[in-house]
């Protein structure tokens, strides 16, 4: 059979006999100390009581609430008072066995109540601050009442710091799109009662004024009654991710020589222009398609690295003449296409064209040879209410092979 072991410090030996019969009735071990001092720690210590029973009206030069309250926050024992007309009062000594039974029974449970409340409290701990996610847990007014490691280390703040403060002070987040700066999230959580994703590209200044792009989601804490108690910020670094996706896009719709829009691009590009033809009986577009004259013989004479540095250039000469709303993609090899969108009719296009061959007369200066090209130019628009992009890129390649054909550094059109 289990039993519970109490330690009673009681310097009167009536009284203390008379306590210690009643606790061996209701089947408790009981030992006796006389003094409330130190040796009292050192005995809980050592035996490891259950209960520590304490009569604080002893000697007056005795602090016995001070060794009380080491026994109970350093210890962990739960100590009962025995006093007479005290605010302390747990029982009396007069009470009956009954009376004192209950006093200890109820101490018990509520040390064993906070102990799971504390262990609890410290497995939630140990799970938050485990997270690889940054934790901010916000009181109902938005300010901070902890936050984990991660949350330190991407905030630059920590806690000792930042507990206490609105929790703007140290979540300062800037909304890149509208470049401006976003309010309390944890009271907008609060008032709203549901979970709130953080904007796309939410950026967090840090302590020391880095700017880092976060993600994830802010949602209220609930109590069992379903009362909002607070709110729990939870976020990553998403930078790096966000750099990967950014890559990827660009290697999926840029060409990664020239850094111009590839054909899949263009494609989409051409297929919006159509698209808004359809709607608005006065838009016009035109293509343009582009191969270069003689780019065969630079490139076998002074190799692929003079080739591609010659690409290059000519891709930002041919930048250069045209309007920003327009779209010049690398098609492959030395062929590219331009998109001449909302022109007014097919002298646009020809002007396009007359510059683009202008630009490419003057000699470039390219690891020390001096090289120039011409390009033959087909050239078609949407007068004839096209359809489908292959079929417009078909004739602006139809009519750039009508152009060589014509003694090449010219332009025809469809």
């Amino acid at each position: 059979m289990f039993v519970r072991k109490i330690l009673l410090v009681q310097d009167e030996k009536i009284p203390a006999s008379n306590i210690r019969k009643s606790l061996q009735k209701l089947g408790y071990s009981v030992s006796e100390i006389t003094k409330c001092s130190n040796e009292t720690i050192k005995k809980v210590a050592e035996t490891h009581p259950h209960v520590v029973l304490i009569d604080i009206c002893l000697a007056e030069e005795i602090d016995c609430m001070e060794v009380a309250e080491i026994i109970e926050n350093e210890l962990h024992v739960p100590v009962v008072y025995v006093t007479e007309g005290s605010e302390y009062k747990t029982l009396d000594k007069n009470h009956l066995s009954s009376d004192l039974h209950f006093a200890i029974q109820m101490a018990l449970y509520n040390h064993q109540s906070k102990k799971i409340l504390e262990e609890e409290k410290h497995r939630l701990g140990a799970i938050i601050n485990s997270m690889g996610c940054a934790v901010i847990v916000t009181y109902t007014n938005g300010c901070i009442q902890m936050m984990n490691p991660r949350a330190e280390l991407i905030t630059g703040w920590k806690q000792s710091e930042a507990s206490g403060k609105d929790l703007v002070e140290v979540i300062n987040l800037v909304d890149k799109d509208g470049g401006e700066t976003i309010e309390n999230l944890a009271i907008h959580v609060i008032e709203a009662g549901e979970v709130l994703n953080l904007p796309e590209n939410s950026t967090l200044i840090t302590k020391d004024g880095k700017e880092i792009t976060i993600g994830d989601n802010v949602a209220p804490i609930r109590d069992q009654n379903g009362n909002i108690t607070g709110a729990v910020l939870v976020f990553q670094d998403i930078t790096k991710r966000k750099q990967t996706e950014a890559e990827l896009i660009r290697n999926a719709f840029y060409d990664g020589l020239t850094a111009l829009p590839n054909r899949v691009l263009f494609l989409d590009r051409l297929t919006q222009a159509i698209e808004r033809s359809r709607r608005r009986s006065d838009y016009y577009f035109a293509v343009l398609f582009l191969d270069l004259d003689g780019f065969k013989e630079i490139n076998d004479r002074y190799g692929h690295e003079t080739g591609d540095d010659f690409l290059v250039a000519i891709a930002r000469r041919l930048e250069s003449c045209l309007r920003s709303a327009d779209t010049l993609a690398r098609f492959g090899g030395d062929e590219f296409t331009v998109l001449l969108e909302d022109i007014k009719d097919i002298t646009d296009a020809t002007n396009a064209a007359k510059r683009i061959q202008d630009s490419l007369r003057l000699p470039l200066n390219l690891n020390g040879h001096e090289l120039s090209t011409t390009a033959s130019i087909g050239i078609t628009w949407n007068f004839r209410n096209y359809e489908e992009p292959a079929s417009l890129l078909r004739d602006a390649d139809i009519a750039m092979y009508r152009a060589k054909r014509q003694g090449k550094a010219t332009y025809a059109i469809f």
